[in-house]
């Protein structure tokens, strides 16, 4: 008799969990792959760098924080969480509203796009390093990602649709990043990903009535998952003092505006989502940045002034922009451009809040 076959939720190996999902593909869903390949500036991209400049690392500096996150996560506390159970209620993908189906599936898809993205990203760096400190890092990170991406999938297929991971990874456009880029965006995106997905389940915890899915009710899990992947990059930046001063610095502002913008673009084109959840996506948005600019504090010498006269309306006119861009051709397409480009020099150039850095970077998820 063959024994059962695993669930992504329960392996430890991204290799074996990503060879699951391959296998899986074969009935996966053609329009959805087709979403997860486009690349645009808002969709979540496949990342490639210098390996090698990586492997060599030395975390001696960081050494007892580094210690005592890796056996956080060597401890692997979710193990097995990320499966349904008796608590996933039965979803009426027929009888829901067109629009919040279509903006839903669409949110569904590029999630599970950006998890796999750094999930491919993270075994990559553990299958060319030597280096075993960081080897084991990824090892662990590319393991909770596949999860995530997965447990995903898994909710995609009951609606009918899934996206071919396999494919994905043969066939999507990687840009190449230096690896600071890669500390710079990837940490950000980590420690977003936490503010985003802690704000919507606390805020679903005080109103259940909104929980149109039963996926929400696991995101308290996953974004500690991310938050400790975003502790690890801080922990990678700290070995280097040179990747948070100088010439960085303006560096690191671009990237927390152009992580923060392209956020406010994207929520704005789920309307439907956001209503059906209770959430103004403005109040959204400011939630999130305040969160993530009070944890990047760790790591980062500035944060953006988000209470500037500049800053909100910036993100309007950068997001109508980018709406007026969608359906423009020839010379209003160029004048949406030129007037997205504007808006994101008017908010790049808002002077950015300093302050100190603390000695350690470590940190708990508190919100």
């Amino acid at each position: 008799m063959n024994a059962p076959m695993k669930h992504t939720s329960e392996i430890t190996d991204a290799e074996e969990s990503l060879a699951l999902q391959e296998a899986q593909s074969v009935t996966d869903s053609d329009s959805a792959t087709e979403v997860a390949m486009q690349n645009t500036l808002l969709t979540p991209r496949f990342y490639t760098t210098d390996f090698d400049e990586m492997d060599a690392i030395d975390v001696s500096p960081v050494r007892e924080d580094w210690d005592h996150l890796i056996a956080q996560m060597v401890a692997d506390p979710n193990k097995g969480h990320f499966k349904k159970n008796e608590d996933w209620d039965t979803v009426d993908w027929d009888g829901m509203e067109p629009e919040l189906k279509k903006e839903f599936m669409d949110f569904l898809i590029s999630s599970c796009t950006a998890e796999f993205s750094g999930c491919v990203l993270y075994k990559e760096m553990k299958r060319r390093g030597n280096n075993k400190d960081i080897t084991q890092l990824f090892q662990l990170m590319a393991r909770d990602e596949a999860r995530h991406a997965g447990f995903i999938n898994d909710a995609l297929r009951e609606a009918g649709v899934a996206v071919n991971l396999g494919f994905l990874t043969q066939k999507k456009k990687y840009t190449y990043f230096r690896p600071k880029f890669i500390y710079y965006a990837t940490y950000l995106s980590e420690k977003i990903g936490y503010a985003r997905y802690i704000t919507i389940f606390r805020h679903l915890e005080a109103h259940p009535e909104h929980r149109f899915h039963p996926i929400f009710k696991w995101f308290e899990e996953w974004c500690n998952d991310e938050f400790s992947h975003g502790e690890a990059f801080a922990l990678l930046m700290k070995t280097d003092p040179k990747l948070t001063s100088g010439i960085n610095v303006y560096w690191i502002k671009f990237f927390l505006t152009a992580v923060y913008a392209t956020m406010y673009v994207r929520d704005h084109q789920r309307p439907v989502f956001h209503k059906a959840l209770g959430v103004d996506p403005d109040w959204y948005a400011h939630e999130v940045y305040t969160k993530t600019s009070k944890l990047s504090e760790q790591i980062f010498p500035i944060t953006l002034d988000i209470e500037h006269p500049r800053w909100q309306p910036g993100l309007v006119r950068l997001q109508k922009a980018n709406a007026d861009m969608a359906n423009a051709k020839g010379l209003k397409k160029i004048g949406a451009q030129i007037r997205a480009g504007l808006a994101f020099v008017s908010l790049i150039t808002i002077p950015a809040k300093k302050h100190d850095v603390p000695a350690s970077v470590r940190l708990e998820p508190v919100y």
